[in-house]
């Protein structure tokens, strides 16, 4: 059995240890915030923390997790980094379609949290991996610049 810790929530898991993250999060879990992509860690919307770092949690098996602390979507407004960059992206009207945007906030939030003043190219190579059909990188990348400021301020 492995014990797993998910937003501050101590969960069991008794199934296979190889299980991706991502499915323990949305099916045993029933944190449905994080989303499935691709399935081959290439488009980022499964993205959640990982002891802090950005990790794409289609190919993370459970295993992985076990005796690490795990932060999703859902726990971010509880986060004074994570809550004043989903402010920025309703500031910045970021969000199109939407579905991309939990794995584009999380990496966002692991940026500033390591770079709390980031250039466009910091800001590009930390969401690089993060891809939205709707192509609201110039948004995305002004809210991350937005929840800079807001922070030093």
């Amino acid at each position: 059995m492995l014990k797993l810790e998910v937003n501050g929530s101590e969960h069991d898991f008794d199934g296979d240890p190889s299980m991706p993250l991502l499915w323990f999060l949305r099916d045993e879990a029933g944190l449905t915030g994080t989303k499935f992509g691709c399935g081959m860690a290439q488009c980022g919307a499964c993205t959640v923390h990982l002891d802090g770092q950005a990790m794409r949690s289609c190919v993370t098996p459970v295993s992985a997790a076990a005796g690490k602390a795990v932060t999703t979507i859902e726990a971010l407004k509880a986060d004074p980094v994570g809550a004043q960059v989903q402010a920025a992206w309703r500031r910045l009207d970021v969000v199109q379609c939407g579905y991309c945007q939990s794995g584009q906030i999380m990496s966002a939030t692991a940026l500033l949290k390591t770079n709390p003043e980031p250039s466009d190219a910091d800001i590009d190579d930390a969401m690089g991996g993060n891809l939205c059909r709707c192509a609201t990188y110039v948004r995305i990348r002004a809210a991350i610049h937005d929840a800079s400021r807001a922070l030093k301020a």
